[in-house]
């Protein structure tokens, strides 16, 4: 919805670079959103690894909520500030993949 809103009602309201930056938010929380996705379906089945997964799952969630978010806000209220706090979001994305990762290789050796 976001990237149809973006293409449809805002490529005539902002500029290249201000689009640009929209569309990195909204091509972000879509592959994180499909990493969710993923991480649901898989995680029932990964045992032993269940805190791991919760990690994962919380921090790319949250991470995703903070990086796009602040994006979507520095664009739609051109706050430029906003940008300091996207750094943030993908650190927690980070850990959220390094998590995923880590449970990943714990399962495979049990």
């Amino acid at each position: 919805m976001l990237g149809a809103f973006g293409a449809h009602g805002l490529r005539d309201l902002l500029t290249p670079e201000r689009m640009e930056t929209y569309q990195t938010a909204v091509t972000y929380q879509m592959w994180h959103a499909l990493a969710l996705v993923g991480l649901a379906s898989v995680g029932a089945h990964l045992r032993g690894c269940s805190n791991l997964m919760s990690i994962a799952g919380y921090a790319l969630t949250l991470g995703t909520l903070i990086f796009s978010g602040s994006l979507y806000l520095l664009v739609l209220l051109d706050k430029p500030i906003l940008g300091a706090i996207t750094p943030i979001g993908g650190v927690a994305m980070i850990i959220g993949w390094l998590a995923l990762a880590y449970a990943a290789l714990k399962w495979r050796k049990d």
